[in-house]
């Protein structure tokens, strides 16, 4: 094979590859994870790229007595929210090169 033919094929799979990791993350903005916390009393839906989508308090905690208590329920949920999100897209990254004929050690920059 000549040099320009496997440039050419080199060319080729960087753009499927490409393609793939814009699909995957497409993909990613459409799966929702929820963090909670306080054993459910505040929740928050997140797409599994780390985009927050609702937030549910529990009616129990809207006084102004459990105002540092609400905060840091909400801190909390969001956290888990985003550590579900990191681990749905780190599956997802990984389905992903699972298909790609790549080198033993090779890493993509994901």
């Amino acid at each position: 094979m000549d040099i320009e033919k496997m440039m050419r094929a080199a060319q080729e799979a960087a753009e499927t590859i490409q393609t793939q990791m814009n699909e995957a993350q497409a993909r990613l903005d459409t799966i929702e994870v929820e963090g909670a916390s306080g054993g459910g009393l505040v929740k928050v839906r997140a797409s599994a790229k780390g985009r927050i989508i609702g937030l549910a308090i529990d009616d129990s905690l809207l006084a102004v007595s459990e105002k540092q208590m609400l905060e840091d329920l909400v801190v909390a949920a969001f956290n888990d929210a985003r550590a579900k999100a990191d681990a749905v897209s780190n599956d997802e990254m990984s389905k992903l090169k699972g298909g790609l004929p790549l080198p033993p050690g090779f890493k993509l920059p994901f």
